[in-house]
């Protein structure tokens, strides 16, 4: 499909392929100034709560640049990691599961809780499953479950995200609790991952994201070659990317 028309003015100005930012992030940006050096990690979040002028609670997010390359499956970095002080923001849950592993997950607060009749009903359409930001299952479940890899796609349950898990209760609990938060390396060998809302104390903040760079450390794939942790980033939903000082960040995260 052809791209939208390009007037020749569009190119003779440069205005061709550039993100339109709203006034306050261009505010941000120019009280930033255009050089801005990389900070040791408390001093970067408390940047990041500083600038974010919402008028709402930001989620505060880590970008981590690997050295990984994920188009080789021995190199691929996923996972999850249970943040300390959560990530404040409780998702809704879908679990398949039968017998006492059901009853679990009900007790433990799931949102939706099937088994092949679960299978069957998103197999004829139904559109509901999409509200549900995670699937998790028991192990037996999988081969029915196989059969909706097509439907649910990112979302199908995977024993690497600790997804697939005879311990469905205590997974949905952390889930639920909000303490959980999963991370997998995109094409471009970066991680995105949420670790805290801007209303979070500076310290917790920091905390969640030496937890999740400990994780990531030990995640290391043995095919991976050079430098693993390249560029640590972080900002708040609406705001700016301020560089964390990568050396300061990964002394303090291999002390978790």
């Amino acid at each position: 499909m052809p791209g939208p028309k390009v007037s020749t003015r569009q190119r003779r100005e440069g205005k061709v392929g550039k993100t339109k930012h709203s006034k306050r992030f261009n505010a941000i940006v120019k009280q930033l100034g255009k050089d801005i050096e990389a900070m040791a990690p408390v001093d970067a979040l408390a940047k990041v709560k500083e600038i974010s002028t919402a008028k709402f609670d930001e989620t505060v997010e880590a970008a981590i640049n690997l050295g990984v390359d994920p188009r080789h499956g021995d190199q691929m970095v996923r996972g999850t990691v249970n943040l300390p002080f959560g990530t404040g923001k409780s998702r809704k849950v879908a679990v398949f599961a039968k017998g006492d592993r059901a009853e679990d997950a009900r007790a433990a607060g799931a949102d939706e809780v099937g088994a092949e009749e679960l299978v069957e009903k998103i197999q004829k359409g139904w559109t509901g499953w999409t509200q549900f930001d995670l699937f998790v299952a028991s192990p037996d479940m999988m081969p029915l479950v196989g059969r909706l890899g097509s439907t649910l796609k990112q979302k199908m349950p995977n024993p690497k995200a600790g997804t697939v898990t005879p311990n469905v209760g205590q997974v949905i609990r952390d889930i639920k609790g909000a303490t959980r938060a999963e991370y997998r390396v995109e094409k471009a060998g970066i991680i995105h991952c949420p670790i805290g809302k801007c209303s979070f104390p500076v310290e917790n903040l920091e905390t969640n994201l030496m937890t999740l760079l400990n994780a990531l450390i030990k995640a290391k794939p043995a095919a991976a070659k050079g430098r693993y942790i390249k560029k640590i980033t972080v900002s708040s939903s609406m705001g700016v990317g301020l560089p964390v000082d990568i050396i300061v960040a990964q002394k303090t995260a291999e002390k978790i």
